[in-house]
């Protein structure tokens, strides 16, 4: 006994408890290898908050385990909290990996979908390897994650791979330390795990496994259309090099014109095709393996109909071994766009897909394994030397975003458009993949389905659920929860508060919230603002000069009448005896009635709809085709001409009531615009109104004396207009922040709308 004591003597019993992103990232096999190295025996378990571990051995070697489980974790990882306890020895024998513990809540750290890692495409390129050609090859640091799970913690059992028992030789390697597929749960090989198969615009079976992958890809050569069932949910691919094949998809898919994004076969192609930095190159081959819009070379190799009209190409890499093999099979560039009609959301299952895409898919390369909850492609871009995430889908959610302070659970349910829903828990908010515009009823039921799976998935029972200020969004209408509390919150505030959340600020700060439209606190349209943010909620301290929308929504789609209201404005009747206006005699009258008694005319301070205004009086778009065509093609115009000139506008200060906004006149700068257009290129024009967007922005925040600002709203996915306003803004010593990992646009409403609930007032009870 005393022998034992002795031995015992320098040996000591840690109890480790450690939250983030630990799970699904092969964190328990590095742990178990650390352990071996530094001589301590024990265990590790994953729990729902995370992972629990023991370790029993001499304390200076514990200490040397407990630094490098910090500062050598493997890809992917990262330890948000680790509590230790020291507890009586138990003496344990070795080092094992035990059981998953359904203990504590879940936890909020779970790790998004990642690309297939160098090591798997190796492997499936590999003749030798028993991955060969294998379609879903993965191992601990690469593969589905989030789109798969069921339930947490995360173990195969609680994953769409549930139903696919391993063979031995995956067992074998699954219990190997020295494999990288040690404890990897999606683990699976051709003779165990999920099979391709090929179906015809019918259902009828085709061809399976490998042979289906190649009549796949000789039907992409014919022209034909192929639905495929990616990692989140069905893409239509189509041969990116075929005119006729991609008009055929663009009349079958209602999408004249619209761009389309592609996934090139590798990293060197797509440099033939576009101009790549290091941060676009970075982002294309990170484990997101976003669409990146990317600046288009003039090549000449790729049809026009990809996407007419635009210098801008959306570009992916294969991130999935699916993809890789057809990629590589087929060898040319392939359009891969969202399997899905017009605004509804994409297809994750056979049935679906055959129902949803018929008539625009020839066939369906899909399998057997389960997409449990659907996620789009996320989409990101280079704003102002940062790659901005515009949709933030596969690859990105559901990273949490961490808060400064604690909240109580929380639910918000964003907009109308681009939506998305985020929870809350603690200091952690999870905001859900993109889930689109909500105008048909398959995707409100999919809005409706996303509400209830975060809902159980992180066991959040919200004691107050926040909704835009419009009652008419179809988010809205869904807050109400028998109960539960509800709380307005206005579009522009949240907007300004998604981007002080994601750069973890606190009031006071100038929001800029610049888009389309929102409900104002006044019942208007609102959408260029300026507010001023503080402890209580904001104040309304500078606007653009309110005009006439006629037609209402049809402005929108058409922004040739945003240019008459602009016009009506200035002329008021007298813009009627113009040439020019692009209307038919029919239109005129029934537009100049409606404006002269204001019918289905609403007003609004769009800063949106000024983009769409001054596109149409420049003759580039007077009818979009799809969302934001024309500030599109007016950016485009702008980023050729670099120079400071710009337009005069006006502030009118004169204030009724203390604390009433400036109003921003824009007349002055139409004035001149119009003056400029029979001497001046479009591209000089755009350039020089973009500028004086700029000057604006200064001129109101010099007045508003607060020096931290934040950009957001859809008008900040421009990349000219925030480059050039924040280098004005900073070179006159602001400091400026703007939207990086949350979408400027209505994707991060739902974060803005949550933050909110620490400022607002006592919600009511429905």
């Amino acid at each position: 006994m005393p022998e034992q004591r002795g031995r015992d003597i320098n040996r000591e019993h840690l109890s480790i408890t450690i939250q983030g992103l630990v799970q699904g990232v092969g964190f328990r096999p590095f742990v178990v290898r650390l352990a071996k190295r530094h001589r301590q025996n024990g265990w590790i378990a994953n729990t729902r908050e995370g992972v629990a571990l023991a370790i029993e051995g001499c304390a200076e070697c514990q200490q040397q385990f407990l630094d490098d489980l910090k500062n050598q974790l493997p890809p992917f990882a990262e330890i948000k909290s680790l509590t230790i306890t020291r507890q009586a020895l138990e003496g344990f024998h070795d080092f094992q990996i035990k059981a998953s513990r359904a203990e504590g809540g879940p936890s909020v750290f779970v790790l998004p979908d990642s690309a297939t890692c160098p090591d798997c495409v190796r492997d499936i390129f590999n003749p030798a390897s028993r991955y060969y050609h294998y379609p879903f090859t993965s191992c601990c640091h690469c593969g589905p994650r989030y789109s798969i799970m069921t339930g947490q913690p995360y173990d195969r059992a609680q994953t769409g791979m549930a139903a696919f028992t391993v063979c031995p030789e995956c067992a074998q390697e699954y219990h190997s330390m020295d494999k990288r597929r040690f404890h990897a749960q999606t683990i699976a090989c051709p003779n165990c795990g999920p099979q391709l198969k090929l179906l015809d615009d019918s259902g009828n079976p085709v061809a399976e496994k490998h042979n289906a992958l190649t009549i796949a890809s000789l039907n992409l050569l014919a022209g034909k259309i192929v639905a495929i069932k990616g990692i989140g949910g069905y893409q239509l691919l189509v041969d990116a090099t075929n005119q006729q094949a991609l008009e055929r998809l663009r009349q079958r898919k209602h999408r004249p014109q619209k761009p389309f994004a592609l996934m090139l076969p590798d990293l060197a192609i797509a440099q033939q095709l576009c101009f790549i930095s290091a941060l676009e190159q970075a982002a294309l081959t990170s484990p997101a393996a976003p669409i990146v819009l990317l600046k288009r070379r003039d090549s000449g190799k790729l049809a026009d109909a990809v996407a007419p009209d635009s210098k801008l190409l959306g570009v992916m890499l294969p991130y999935s071994p699916l993809h890789h093999l057809l990629l590589d099979d087929f060898g040319l560039p392939i359009v891969a766009t969202s399997g899905n009609r017009q605004n509804e959301p994409i297809c994750i299952n056979d049935r679906q897909a055959l129902t949803r895409l018929a008539g625009i898919a020839d066939y369906f390369l899909t399998h057997d394994r389960p997409v449990v909850r659907p996620l789009d492609d996320s989409i990101v871009r280079l704003i102002n030397g940062n790659i901005t995430v515009l949709r933030r889908a596969r690859g990105y959610t559901p990273l949490p975003i961490t808060l400064k302070t604690a909240m109580p659970d929380t639910l918000a349910v964003g907009g109308q458009l681009k939506s998305t829903i985020a929870v809350s828990h603690d200091r952690q908010v999870i905001l859900s993949q993109h889930l689109g515009d909500l105008d048909s009823e398959a995707s409100q039921q999919q809005f409706q389905a996303t509400l209830a799976d975060l809902q159980q998935f992180y066991q959040i029972r919200p004691t107050t659920i926040l909704h835009d200020l419009h009652k008419g969004y179809t988010s809205s209408q869904f807050a109400g929860q028998p109960g539960v509390k509800t709380q307005a919150v206005q579009h522009h505030y949240a907007h300004a508060l998604a981007c002080m959340a994601e750069h973890g600020l606190e009031p006071p700060a100038l929001g800029i919230a610049w888009d389309g439209s929102g409900l104002g606190t006044d019942n208007t349209l609102w959408g260029g603002e300026f507010l001023l943010i503080n402890n209580q909620g904001f104040q309304r301290y500078a606007h653009f000069r309110p005009f006439s929308l006629p037609g209402g929504v049809k402005a929108i789609q058409e922004p040739r009448r945003a240019a008459l209201g602009l016009l009506y404005e200035i002329f008021s009747d007298g813009v009627f005896e113009r040439l020019d206006l692009p209307f038919s005699a029919q239109e005129l009258n029934l537009l100049q009635s409606a404006l002269a008694k204001q019918l289905n005319c609403p007003r609004t301070t769009s800063a949106g709809r000024l983009f769409d205004a001054v596109a149409s009086l420049l003759g580039l778009c007077r009818i979009n085709q799809y969302e934001g065509q024309a500030a599109m093609i007016l950016e485009t115009s702008a980023a050729s001409e670099i120079f400071d000139n710009h337009y005069q506008f006006r502030l009118n200060q004169f204030r009724l009531n203390p604390g009433d906004p400036i109003v921003i006149d824009w007349q002055p700068a139409i004035e001149q615009l119009l003056k400029d257009i029979p001497h001046c290129t479009h591209e000089h024009i755009a350039a020089k109104f973009h500028n004086t967007l700029a000057e604006i922005m200064l001129a109101i925040a010099e007045r508003a004396g607060q020096k931290t600002i934040v950009l957001s709203g859809g008008c900040f996915q421009n990349a000219c207009l925030v480059e050039k306003a924040v280098r004005k803004l900073k070179t006159a010593g602001f400091n400026v922040y703007c939207h990086e990992k949350i979408p400027p646009n209505d994707g991060g409403l739902a974060l803005g709308q949550l933050v909110a609930a620490n400022f607002i007032g006592e919600p009511r009870c429905v």
